[in-house]
């Protein structure tokens, strides 16, 4: 019992498939070892969040190319035996694993056809946030809005398959041009001196959002250069409609994308401080609801008897 027990320890050690097995698992274990031992160096050395994401991502992904690369030359000898007995379970694997496999094509199709990078303000499957990674299967985001009011961060970590890029579109708030238009509906009294309010706000817009127009225009002309699009109005520009109740002037203006709440409560701020100061010459309006009382009503009952006296 004895002996035989040891001729089959001696056969499985000097077994070349044992042999190559052992091989593989070695190279898993080193290559990780080195990955982790880099990312590490990595995150003493680089201190800019950017360059640290991508030169994180592509320590991994030379690491998982090397393991590969090893492994396939370890089992070169039987790779082609095994050729046929792949064929059969892949496509099994592939119908079961139909998703897995759309978000792999995704994660291809997002790192090389520019829908996004990390860092933008996306809106995928009808949720929007700021990609913070992009992984093989999900792309991760810091969501905005929802029970939160304007462009800001409701504290949600959301992950998406990337398998969404091809099923629904992609909205990019930040991609080659990072700037939004805006606006801002600013009611005026009748009787106030019209042209002075629009001195004010085009005043105001120039002051407040005259750099992003200069931005805008930076970009929106590489823009031109990279996609069929015409030259657009980007400098801040204030209309006027009249309607039943006051006069609607409407302040559109190009800002950052993610500067649109911040931006908007300066131009407030400093439009009501103007108007302020004109005493009276520019009022901003109101709707008024008067709610009138209902009329008294007074009931008379009268009493009929019936027969004859008491």
């Amino acid at each position: 019992m004895t002996a035989s027990f040891q001729q089959f320890i001696e056969g499985w050690l000097f077994d070349p498939a044992v042999g190559k097995l052992i091989s593989a698992a070695a190279t898993i274990l080193i290559v990780i070892a080195i990955v982790r031992i880099l990312r590490g160096l990595l995150n003493r050395y680089v201190q800019e969040p950017g360059n640290l994401y991508r030169a994180r991502k592509m320590v991994t992904f030379l690491g998982y190319f090397t393991g590969i690369v090893i492994i396939s030359l370890i089992f070169s000898d039987r790779i082609g035996k095994m050729a046929v007995a792949f064929g059969v379970a892949g496509a099994g694997i592939a119908f079961a694993l139909q998703e897995v496999i759309a978000s792999l094509a995704g994660w291809v199709a997002i790192s090389f056809g520019n829908f996004y990078n990390t860092g933008d303000r996306v809106q995928l499957g009808g949720i929007k946030g700021d990609v913070i990674d992009i992984g093989m299967l999900r792309t991760t985001m810091m969501e905005i809005g929802q029970w939160v009011d304007a462009d800001l961060y409701n504290g949600r970590i959301v992950k998406i398959a990337n398998s969404f890029v091809f099923k629904e579109p992609v909205f990019n708030y930040s991609g080659d041009f990072p700037f939004l238009w805006d606006e801002l509906a600013i009611p005026v009294k009748y009787g106030s001196d019209h042209r002075l309010a629009r001195t004010i706000f085009q005043q105001v817009l120039i002051d407040l959002t005259g750099n992003y127009s200069t931005q805008a225009k930076n970009s929106w002309a590489g823009l031109i250069q990279q996609y069929r699009v015409d030259p657009a109005e980007l400098d801040p520009r204030v209309f006027l409609a009249a309607n039943d109740n006051w006069m609607a002037f409407t302040l559109r203006y190009v800002v950052d994308y993610k500067k649109r709440r911040l931006t908007k409560d300066l131009l407030y701020t400093r439009i009501l401080e103007e108007i302020e100061s004109t005493n009276g010459r520019v009022a901003l309006a109101s709707a008024t609801f008067h709610l009138v009382e209902a009329p008294e009503l007074k009931v008379k009952l009268v009493e009929s008897t019936k027969g004859g006296g008491a």
